[in-house]
Protein backbone atom coordinates (compact mmCIF):
# COMPACT_ATOMS: atom_id res chain seq x y z
CA UNK A 1 0.00 0.00 0.00
CA UNK A 2 2.94 2.49 1.11
CA UNK A 3 5.98 2.08 2.39
CA UNK A 4 8.78 4.45 2.70
CA UNK A 5 12.98 3.87 3.64
CA UNK A 6 16.22 5.62 4.41
CA UNK A 7 18.48 4.16 1.66
CA UNK A 8 22.20 5.07 0.44
CA UNK A 9 22.49 4.66 -3.33
CA UNK A 10 25.12 3.13 -4.98
CA UNK A 11 27.71 4.73 -6.63
CA UNK A 12 28.17 2.40 -9.61
CA UNK A 13 24.63 2.77 -11.34
CA UNK A 14 22.08 0.27 -11.41
CA UNK A 15 18.90 -0.11 -13.32
CA UNK A 16 15.68 -1.74 -12.40
CA UNK A 17 12.08 -0.88 -12.77
CA UNK A 18 9.08 -1.71 -10.10
CA UNK A 19 5.22 -2.45 -10.32
CA UNK A 20 4.64 0.76 -7.65
CA UNK A 21 5.21 4.28 -8.13
CA UNK A 22 8.41 5.64 -5.96
CA UNK A 23 8.96 8.95 -5.01
CA UNK A 24 12.79 9.42 -4.53
CA UNK A 25 14.27 12.57 -2.00
CA UNK A 26 17.77 13.89 -1.48
CA UNK A 27 18.43 13.77 2.45
CA UNK A 28 22.02 14.13 2.34
CA UNK A 29 24.90 14.47 -0.49
CA UNK A 30 23.71 13.87 -4.04
CA UNK A 31 22.47 11.33 -6.34
CA UNK A 32 21.24 10.83 -10.21
CA UNK A 33 18.53 9.49 -11.56
CA UNK A 34 17.80 8.53 -15.40
CA UNK A 35 13.97 8.30 -15.57
CA UNK A 36 12.65 6.61 -19.14
CA UNK A 37 15.43 9.22 -20.81
CA UNK A 38 14.71 12.11 -18.16
CA UNK A 39 17.78 12.81 -16.39
CA UNK A 40 17.51 14.03 -12.40
CA UNK A 41 20.30 15.22 -10.29
CA UNK A 42 18.73 15.05 -6.42
CA UNK A 43 19.86 17.34 -3.73
CA UNK A 44 18.66 17.84 -0.49
CA UNK A 45 15.88 20.63 -2.38
CA UNK A 46 14.68 18.03 -5.16
CA UNK A 47 12.17 15.02 -5.44
CA UNK A 48 11.88 12.38 -8.29
CA UNK A 49 8.53 10.83 -9.17
CA UNK A 50 9.46 7.65 -10.95
CA UNK A 51 5.94 6.27 -12.41
CA UNK A 52 5.14 2.38 -12.18
CA UNK A 53 6.99 -0.16 -14.72
CA UNK A 54 9.54 2.41 -16.12
CA UNK A 55 12.95 1.53 -16.22
CA UNK A 56 15.56 4.04 -14.60
CA UNK A 57 18.65 4.38 -13.71
CA UNK A 58 20.23 5.25 -10.63
CA UNK A 59 23.67 6.42 -8.38
CA UNK A 60 24.61 8.20 -5.90
CA UNK A 61 27.65 9.93 -4.48
CA UNK A 62 29.68 8.86 -1.00
CA UNK A 63 27.62 11.27 1.37
CA UNK A 64 24.20 10.14 -0.06
CA UNK A 65 21.28 9.35 1.64
CA UNK A 66 17.59 9.43 -0.10
CA UNK A 67 14.20 8.96 1.36
CA UNK A 68 12.42 6.64 -1.03
CA UNK A 69 8.35 6.24 -0.51
CA UNK A 70 6.88 3.61 -2.45
CA UNK A 71 2.75 4.09 -3.69
CA UNK A 72 0.87 0.66 -4.69
CA UNK A 73 -1.10 2.04 -7.79
CA UNK A 74 -3.17 -0.75 -7.37
CA UNK A 75 -3.97 -0.80 -3.29
CA UNK A 76 -6.23 0.31 -1.51
CA UNK A 77 -8.88 -1.42 -3.09
CA UNK A 78 -11.94 0.71 -4.83
CA UNK A 79 -14.32 -0.17 -2.22
CA UNK A 80 -11.95 0.60 0.41
CA UNK A 81 -12.14 4.21 2.23
CA UNK A 82 -8.58 5.06 2.11
CA UNK A 83 -9.26 4.82 -1.68
CA UNK A 84 -9.64 8.76 -2.41
CA UNK A 85 -6.67 9.22 -0.72
CA UNK A 86 -4.57 6.98 -2.78
CA UNK A 87 -6.00 7.88 -6.10
CA UNK A 88 -4.96 11.83 -5.25
CA UNK A 89 -1.21 10.83 -4.60
CA UNK A 90 -1.42 8.58 -7.65
CA UNK A 91 -2.21 11.29 -9.69
CA UNK A 92 1.99 12.92 -9.16
CA UNK A 93 3.24 9.99 -10.78
CA UNK A 94 1.38 11.23 -14.34
CA UNK A 95 4.98 11.50 -15.81
CA UNK A 96 8.41 10.97 -14.55
CA UNK A 97 9.55 14.72 -13.49
CA UNK A 98 11.66 16.28 -10.72
CA UNK A 99 10.13 18.58 -8.03
CA UNK A 100 11.79 21.42 -6.02
CA UNK A 101 11.16 21.19 -2.12
CA UNK A 102 10.28 24.90 -0.88
CA UNK A 103 11.83 25.52 2.53
CA UNK A 104 8.73 24.10 4.42
CA UNK A 105 8.90 21.09 2.70
CA UNK A 106 12.09 20.51 2.63
CA UNK A 107 12.33 21.06 6.29
CA UNK A 108 9.34 18.33 6.54
CA UNK A 109 11.70 15.68 4.68
CA UNK A 110 14.56 16.29 6.81
CA UNK A 111 12.90 15.60 9.88
CA UNK A 112 11.21 12.68 8.46
CA UNK A 113 14.08 11.41 7.42
CA UNK A 114 15.87 11.86 10.75
CA UNK A 115 12.59 10.12 12.35
CA UNK A 116 13.21 7.09 10.35
CA UNK A 117 16.68 7.19 11.46
CA UNK A 118 15.56 7.03 15.09
CA UNK A 119 12.55 4.55 14.60
CA UNK A 120 13.68 1.88 11.88
CA UNK A 121 11.33 -0.40 13.17
CA UNK A 122 8.15 1.51 13.21
CA UNK A 123 6.44 1.01 10.09
CA UNK A 124 3.15 2.67 10.71
CA UNK A 125 5.29 5.82 11.79
CA UNK A 126 7.18 5.52 8.67
CA UNK A 127 3.63 5.18 6.91
CA UNK A 128 1.93 8.00 8.17
CA UNK A 129 5.12 10.18 7.93
CA UNK A 130 5.41 9.54 4.28
CA UNK A 131 1.61 9.97 3.67
CA UNK A 132 2.19 13.53 5.21
CA UNK A 133 4.92 14.08 2.59
CA UNK A 134 2.86 12.79 -0.65
CA UNK A 135 0.14 15.20 0.66
CA UNK A 136 1.73 18.01 1.07
CA UNK A 137 3.68 17.52 -2.70
CA UNK A 138 0.17 16.96 -3.73
CA UNK A 139 -1.46 20.39 -3.01
CA UNK A 140 2.44 21.99 -4.09
CA UNK A 141 2.41 20.29 -7.46
CA UNK A 142 -1.34 21.47 -8.04
CA UNK A 143 0.05 24.84 -7.58
CA UNK A 144 2.36 24.61 -10.28
CA UNK A 145 3.48 25.38 -13.54
CA UNK A 146 3.21 29.08 -12.34
CA UNK A 147 0.00 29.92 -14.22
CA UNK A 148 0.32 33.64 -15.44
CA UNK A 149 -2.78 35.70 -14.53
CA UNK A 150 -4.36 37.13 -17.63
CA UNK A 151 -4.21 40.73 -18.20
CA UNK A 152 -3.41 43.14 -20.56
CA UNK A 153 0.46 42.27 -20.91
CA UNK A 154 0.06 38.89 -20.00
CA UNK A 155 2.47 38.85 -17.02
CA UNK A 156 2.05 39.28 -13.78
CA UNK A 157 4.79 40.20 -10.83
CA UNK A 158 3.18 38.21 -8.21
CA UNK A 159 3.56 34.81 -10.09
CA UNK A 160 7.05 35.46 -10.87
CA UNK A 161 7.73 36.44 -6.83
CA UNK A 162 6.46 33.14 -6.06
CA UNK A 163 7.95 31.52 -8.43
CA UNK A 164 11.24 32.89 -7.28
CA UNK A 165 10.04 32.07 -3.46
CA UNK A 166 9.67 28.30 -4.19
CA UNK A 167 13.15 28.23 -6.03
CA UNK A 168 14.74 31.01 -3.60
CA UNK A 169 18.00 28.59 -2.83
CA UNK A 170 18.69 27.86 -6.28
CA UNK A 171 20.05 29.93 -9.08
CA UNK A 172 17.36 31.41 -11.15
CA UNK A 173 18.02 33.00 -14.30
CA UNK A 174 16.29 35.75 -16.42
CA UNK A 175 15.43 33.16 -18.85
CA UNK A 176 14.02 31.40 -16.03
CA UNK A 177 11.72 34.02 -15.13
CA UNK A 178 11.07 34.36 -18.97
CA UNK A 179 10.24 30.52 -19.49
CA UNK A 180 7.42 31.15 -16.46
CA UNK A 181 5.48 34.37 -18.22
CA UNK A 182 5.86 32.36 -21.59
CA UNK A 183 8.03 35.40 -22.87
CA UNK A 184 11.10 35.97 -24.60
CA UNK A 185 13.72 37.52 -22.63
CA UNK A 186 14.11 40.58 -24.37
CA UNK A 187 10.35 40.77 -24.23
CA UNK A 188 9.87 39.88 -20.36
CA UNK A 189 12.66 42.30 -19.23
CA UNK A 190 10.64 45.06 -20.76
CA UNK A 191 7.38 44.30 -20.03
CA UNK A 192 8.75 43.55 -16.27
CA UNK A 193 10.27 46.95 -16.09
CA UNK A 194 7.62 48.69 -17.52
CA UNK A 195 4.96 46.86 -14.84
CA UNK A 196 7.24 47.01 -11.63
CA UNK A 197 9.71 49.98 -12.52
CA UNK A 198 12.90 47.46 -11.79
CA UNK A 199 14.73 45.10 -13.94
CA UNK A 200 14.06 41.24 -13.24
CA UNK A 201 17.47 40.61 -11.57
CA UNK A 202 16.80 43.79 -9.29
CA UNK A 203 13.64 42.33 -7.97
CA UNK A 204 15.13 38.85 -7.91
CA UNK A 205 17.66 40.19 -5.57
CA UNK A 206 15.52 42.30 -3.55
CA UNK A 207 13.34 39.33 -2.47
CA UNK A 208 16.30 37.09 -1.57
CA UNK A 209 17.55 40.11 0.59
CA UNK A 210 14.17 40.53 1.73
CA UNK A 211 13.74 36.86 3.01
CA UNK A 212 17.75 36.92 4.17
CA UNK A 213 17.01 39.81 6.63
CA UNK A 214 13.76 38.30 7.63
CA UNK A 215 15.56 35.00 8.29
CA UNK A 216 18.81 36.95 10.30
CA UNK A 217 15.73 38.75 11.98
CA UNK A 218 13.45 36.20 13.33
CA UNK A 219 16.16 32.89 13.47
CA UNK A 220 19.47 31.56 15.08
CA UNK A 221 20.08 30.00 11.82
CA UNK A 222 23.60 30.61 10.95
CA UNK A 223 24.78 33.34 8.39
CA UNK A 224 26.15 30.55 6.10
CA UNK A 225 23.08 28.75 5.77
CA UNK A 226 20.78 31.97 5.47
CA UNK A 227 23.14 32.49 2.86
CA UNK A 228 22.47 29.35 1.00
CA UNK A 229 18.88 29.44 2.15
CA UNK A 230 18.44 32.77 0.25
CA UNK A 231 20.35 31.83 -2.89
CA UNK A 232 23.87 33.38 -1.96
CA UNK A 233 26.83 31.96 -3.43
CA UNK A 234 28.43 32.34 -0.31
CA UNK A 235 28.15 34.52 3.38
CA UNK A 236 30.16 37.10 1.98
CA UNK A 237 28.18 37.27 -1.18
CA UNK A 238 25.28 38.09 1.44
CA UNK A 239 27.22 40.15 3.06
CA UNK A 240 28.56 42.39 0.31
CA UNK A 241 25.09 42.34 -0.89
CA UNK A 242 23.54 43.66 2.06
CA UNK A 243 26.14 46.27 2.48
CA UNK A 244 25.93 47.56 -1.20
CA UNK A 245 22.19 47.19 -1.69
CA UNK A 246 20.85 47.68 2.14
CA UNK A 247 23.65 49.67 3.80
CA UNK A 248 23.76 47.38 6.71
CA UNK A 249 25.63 43.70 7.23
CA UNK A 250 24.32 40.32 8.56
CA UNK A 251 25.73 40.75 12.43
CA UNK A 252 23.96 44.75 12.46
CA UNK A 253 20.50 43.39 11.46
CA UNK A 254 21.36 40.51 14.35
CA UNK A 255 21.90 42.76 16.83
CA UNK A 256 19.38 44.98 15.62
CA UNK A 257 16.94 42.16 16.09
CA UNK A 258 18.10 41.60 19.43
CA UNK A 259 17.59 44.95 20.85
CA UNK A 260 14.42 44.81 20.02
CA UNK A 261 13.64 41.81 21.49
Amino acid sequence: MLNASLLKLPEASHQHRHDYHQLVIGVRGNAELCVDGFGSVLDTWSACLVPTEIRHDYRGDHQNHVLVINLDPYIPAFNSPDHADYEGMAGLFERPRTVALDNKLQGLVQFCAGEFDRAPDNLALRRHLSAGILHCLVERVAQRPYPVASSRTGLSPDTIRRFIMDNLHRKITVQDMANVACLSVSRFHEIFRSLTGVSPHQFLLQIRLEQAIQLLSGSQLPVSEISYRTGFSSQSALTNAMRKHCGTVPSSVRAAAKVDH
